[in-house]
């Protein structure tokens, strides 16, 4: 079993920064890739951005581009998500995944809050 703990979310302005962090713990042998999701309410749960263990190539969605980046640390197990100039529309509970080989996991989700 894989176990995977989010944290760093809460609420902050518009223009503001936050850091999400993810831990992976468990039945962990070779992590494939990492990524974090988002929920807003009434909305599908879309990908924000992916990162690979091995080359560490980055994957982001539009609306992410240029605000938000993804690093990884494999020795810990833990990647993160750092979120600049961030905007109303951001709002949502970000989710953290993780792939490895044919199965993936989920962690439980962290809420992010932007006021405008």
């Amino acid at each position: 079993q894989v176990q995977l703990v989010g944290s760093g979310g809460g609420l902050v302005q518009a223009g503001g920064s936050l850091r999400l962090s993810c831990v992976a713990s468990g039945n962990i042998f070779r992590i494939t890739a990492m990524g974090w999701y988002r929920q807003a309410p009434g909305k599908q749960r879309e990908l924000v951005a992916t990162i690979t263990s091995s080359s560490g190539s980055t994957n982001y969605v539009d609306s992410v581009k240029g605000r938000f980046t993804i690093s990884r640390d494999n020795a810990k197990k833990t990647v993160y998500l750092q979120m600049n100039s961030l905007k109303p529309e951001d709002t949502a509970v970000y989710y953290c995944r993780l792939w490895q080989r044919l199965d993936n996991y989920w962690g439980q989700g962290t809420q992010v809050t932007v006021s405008s």
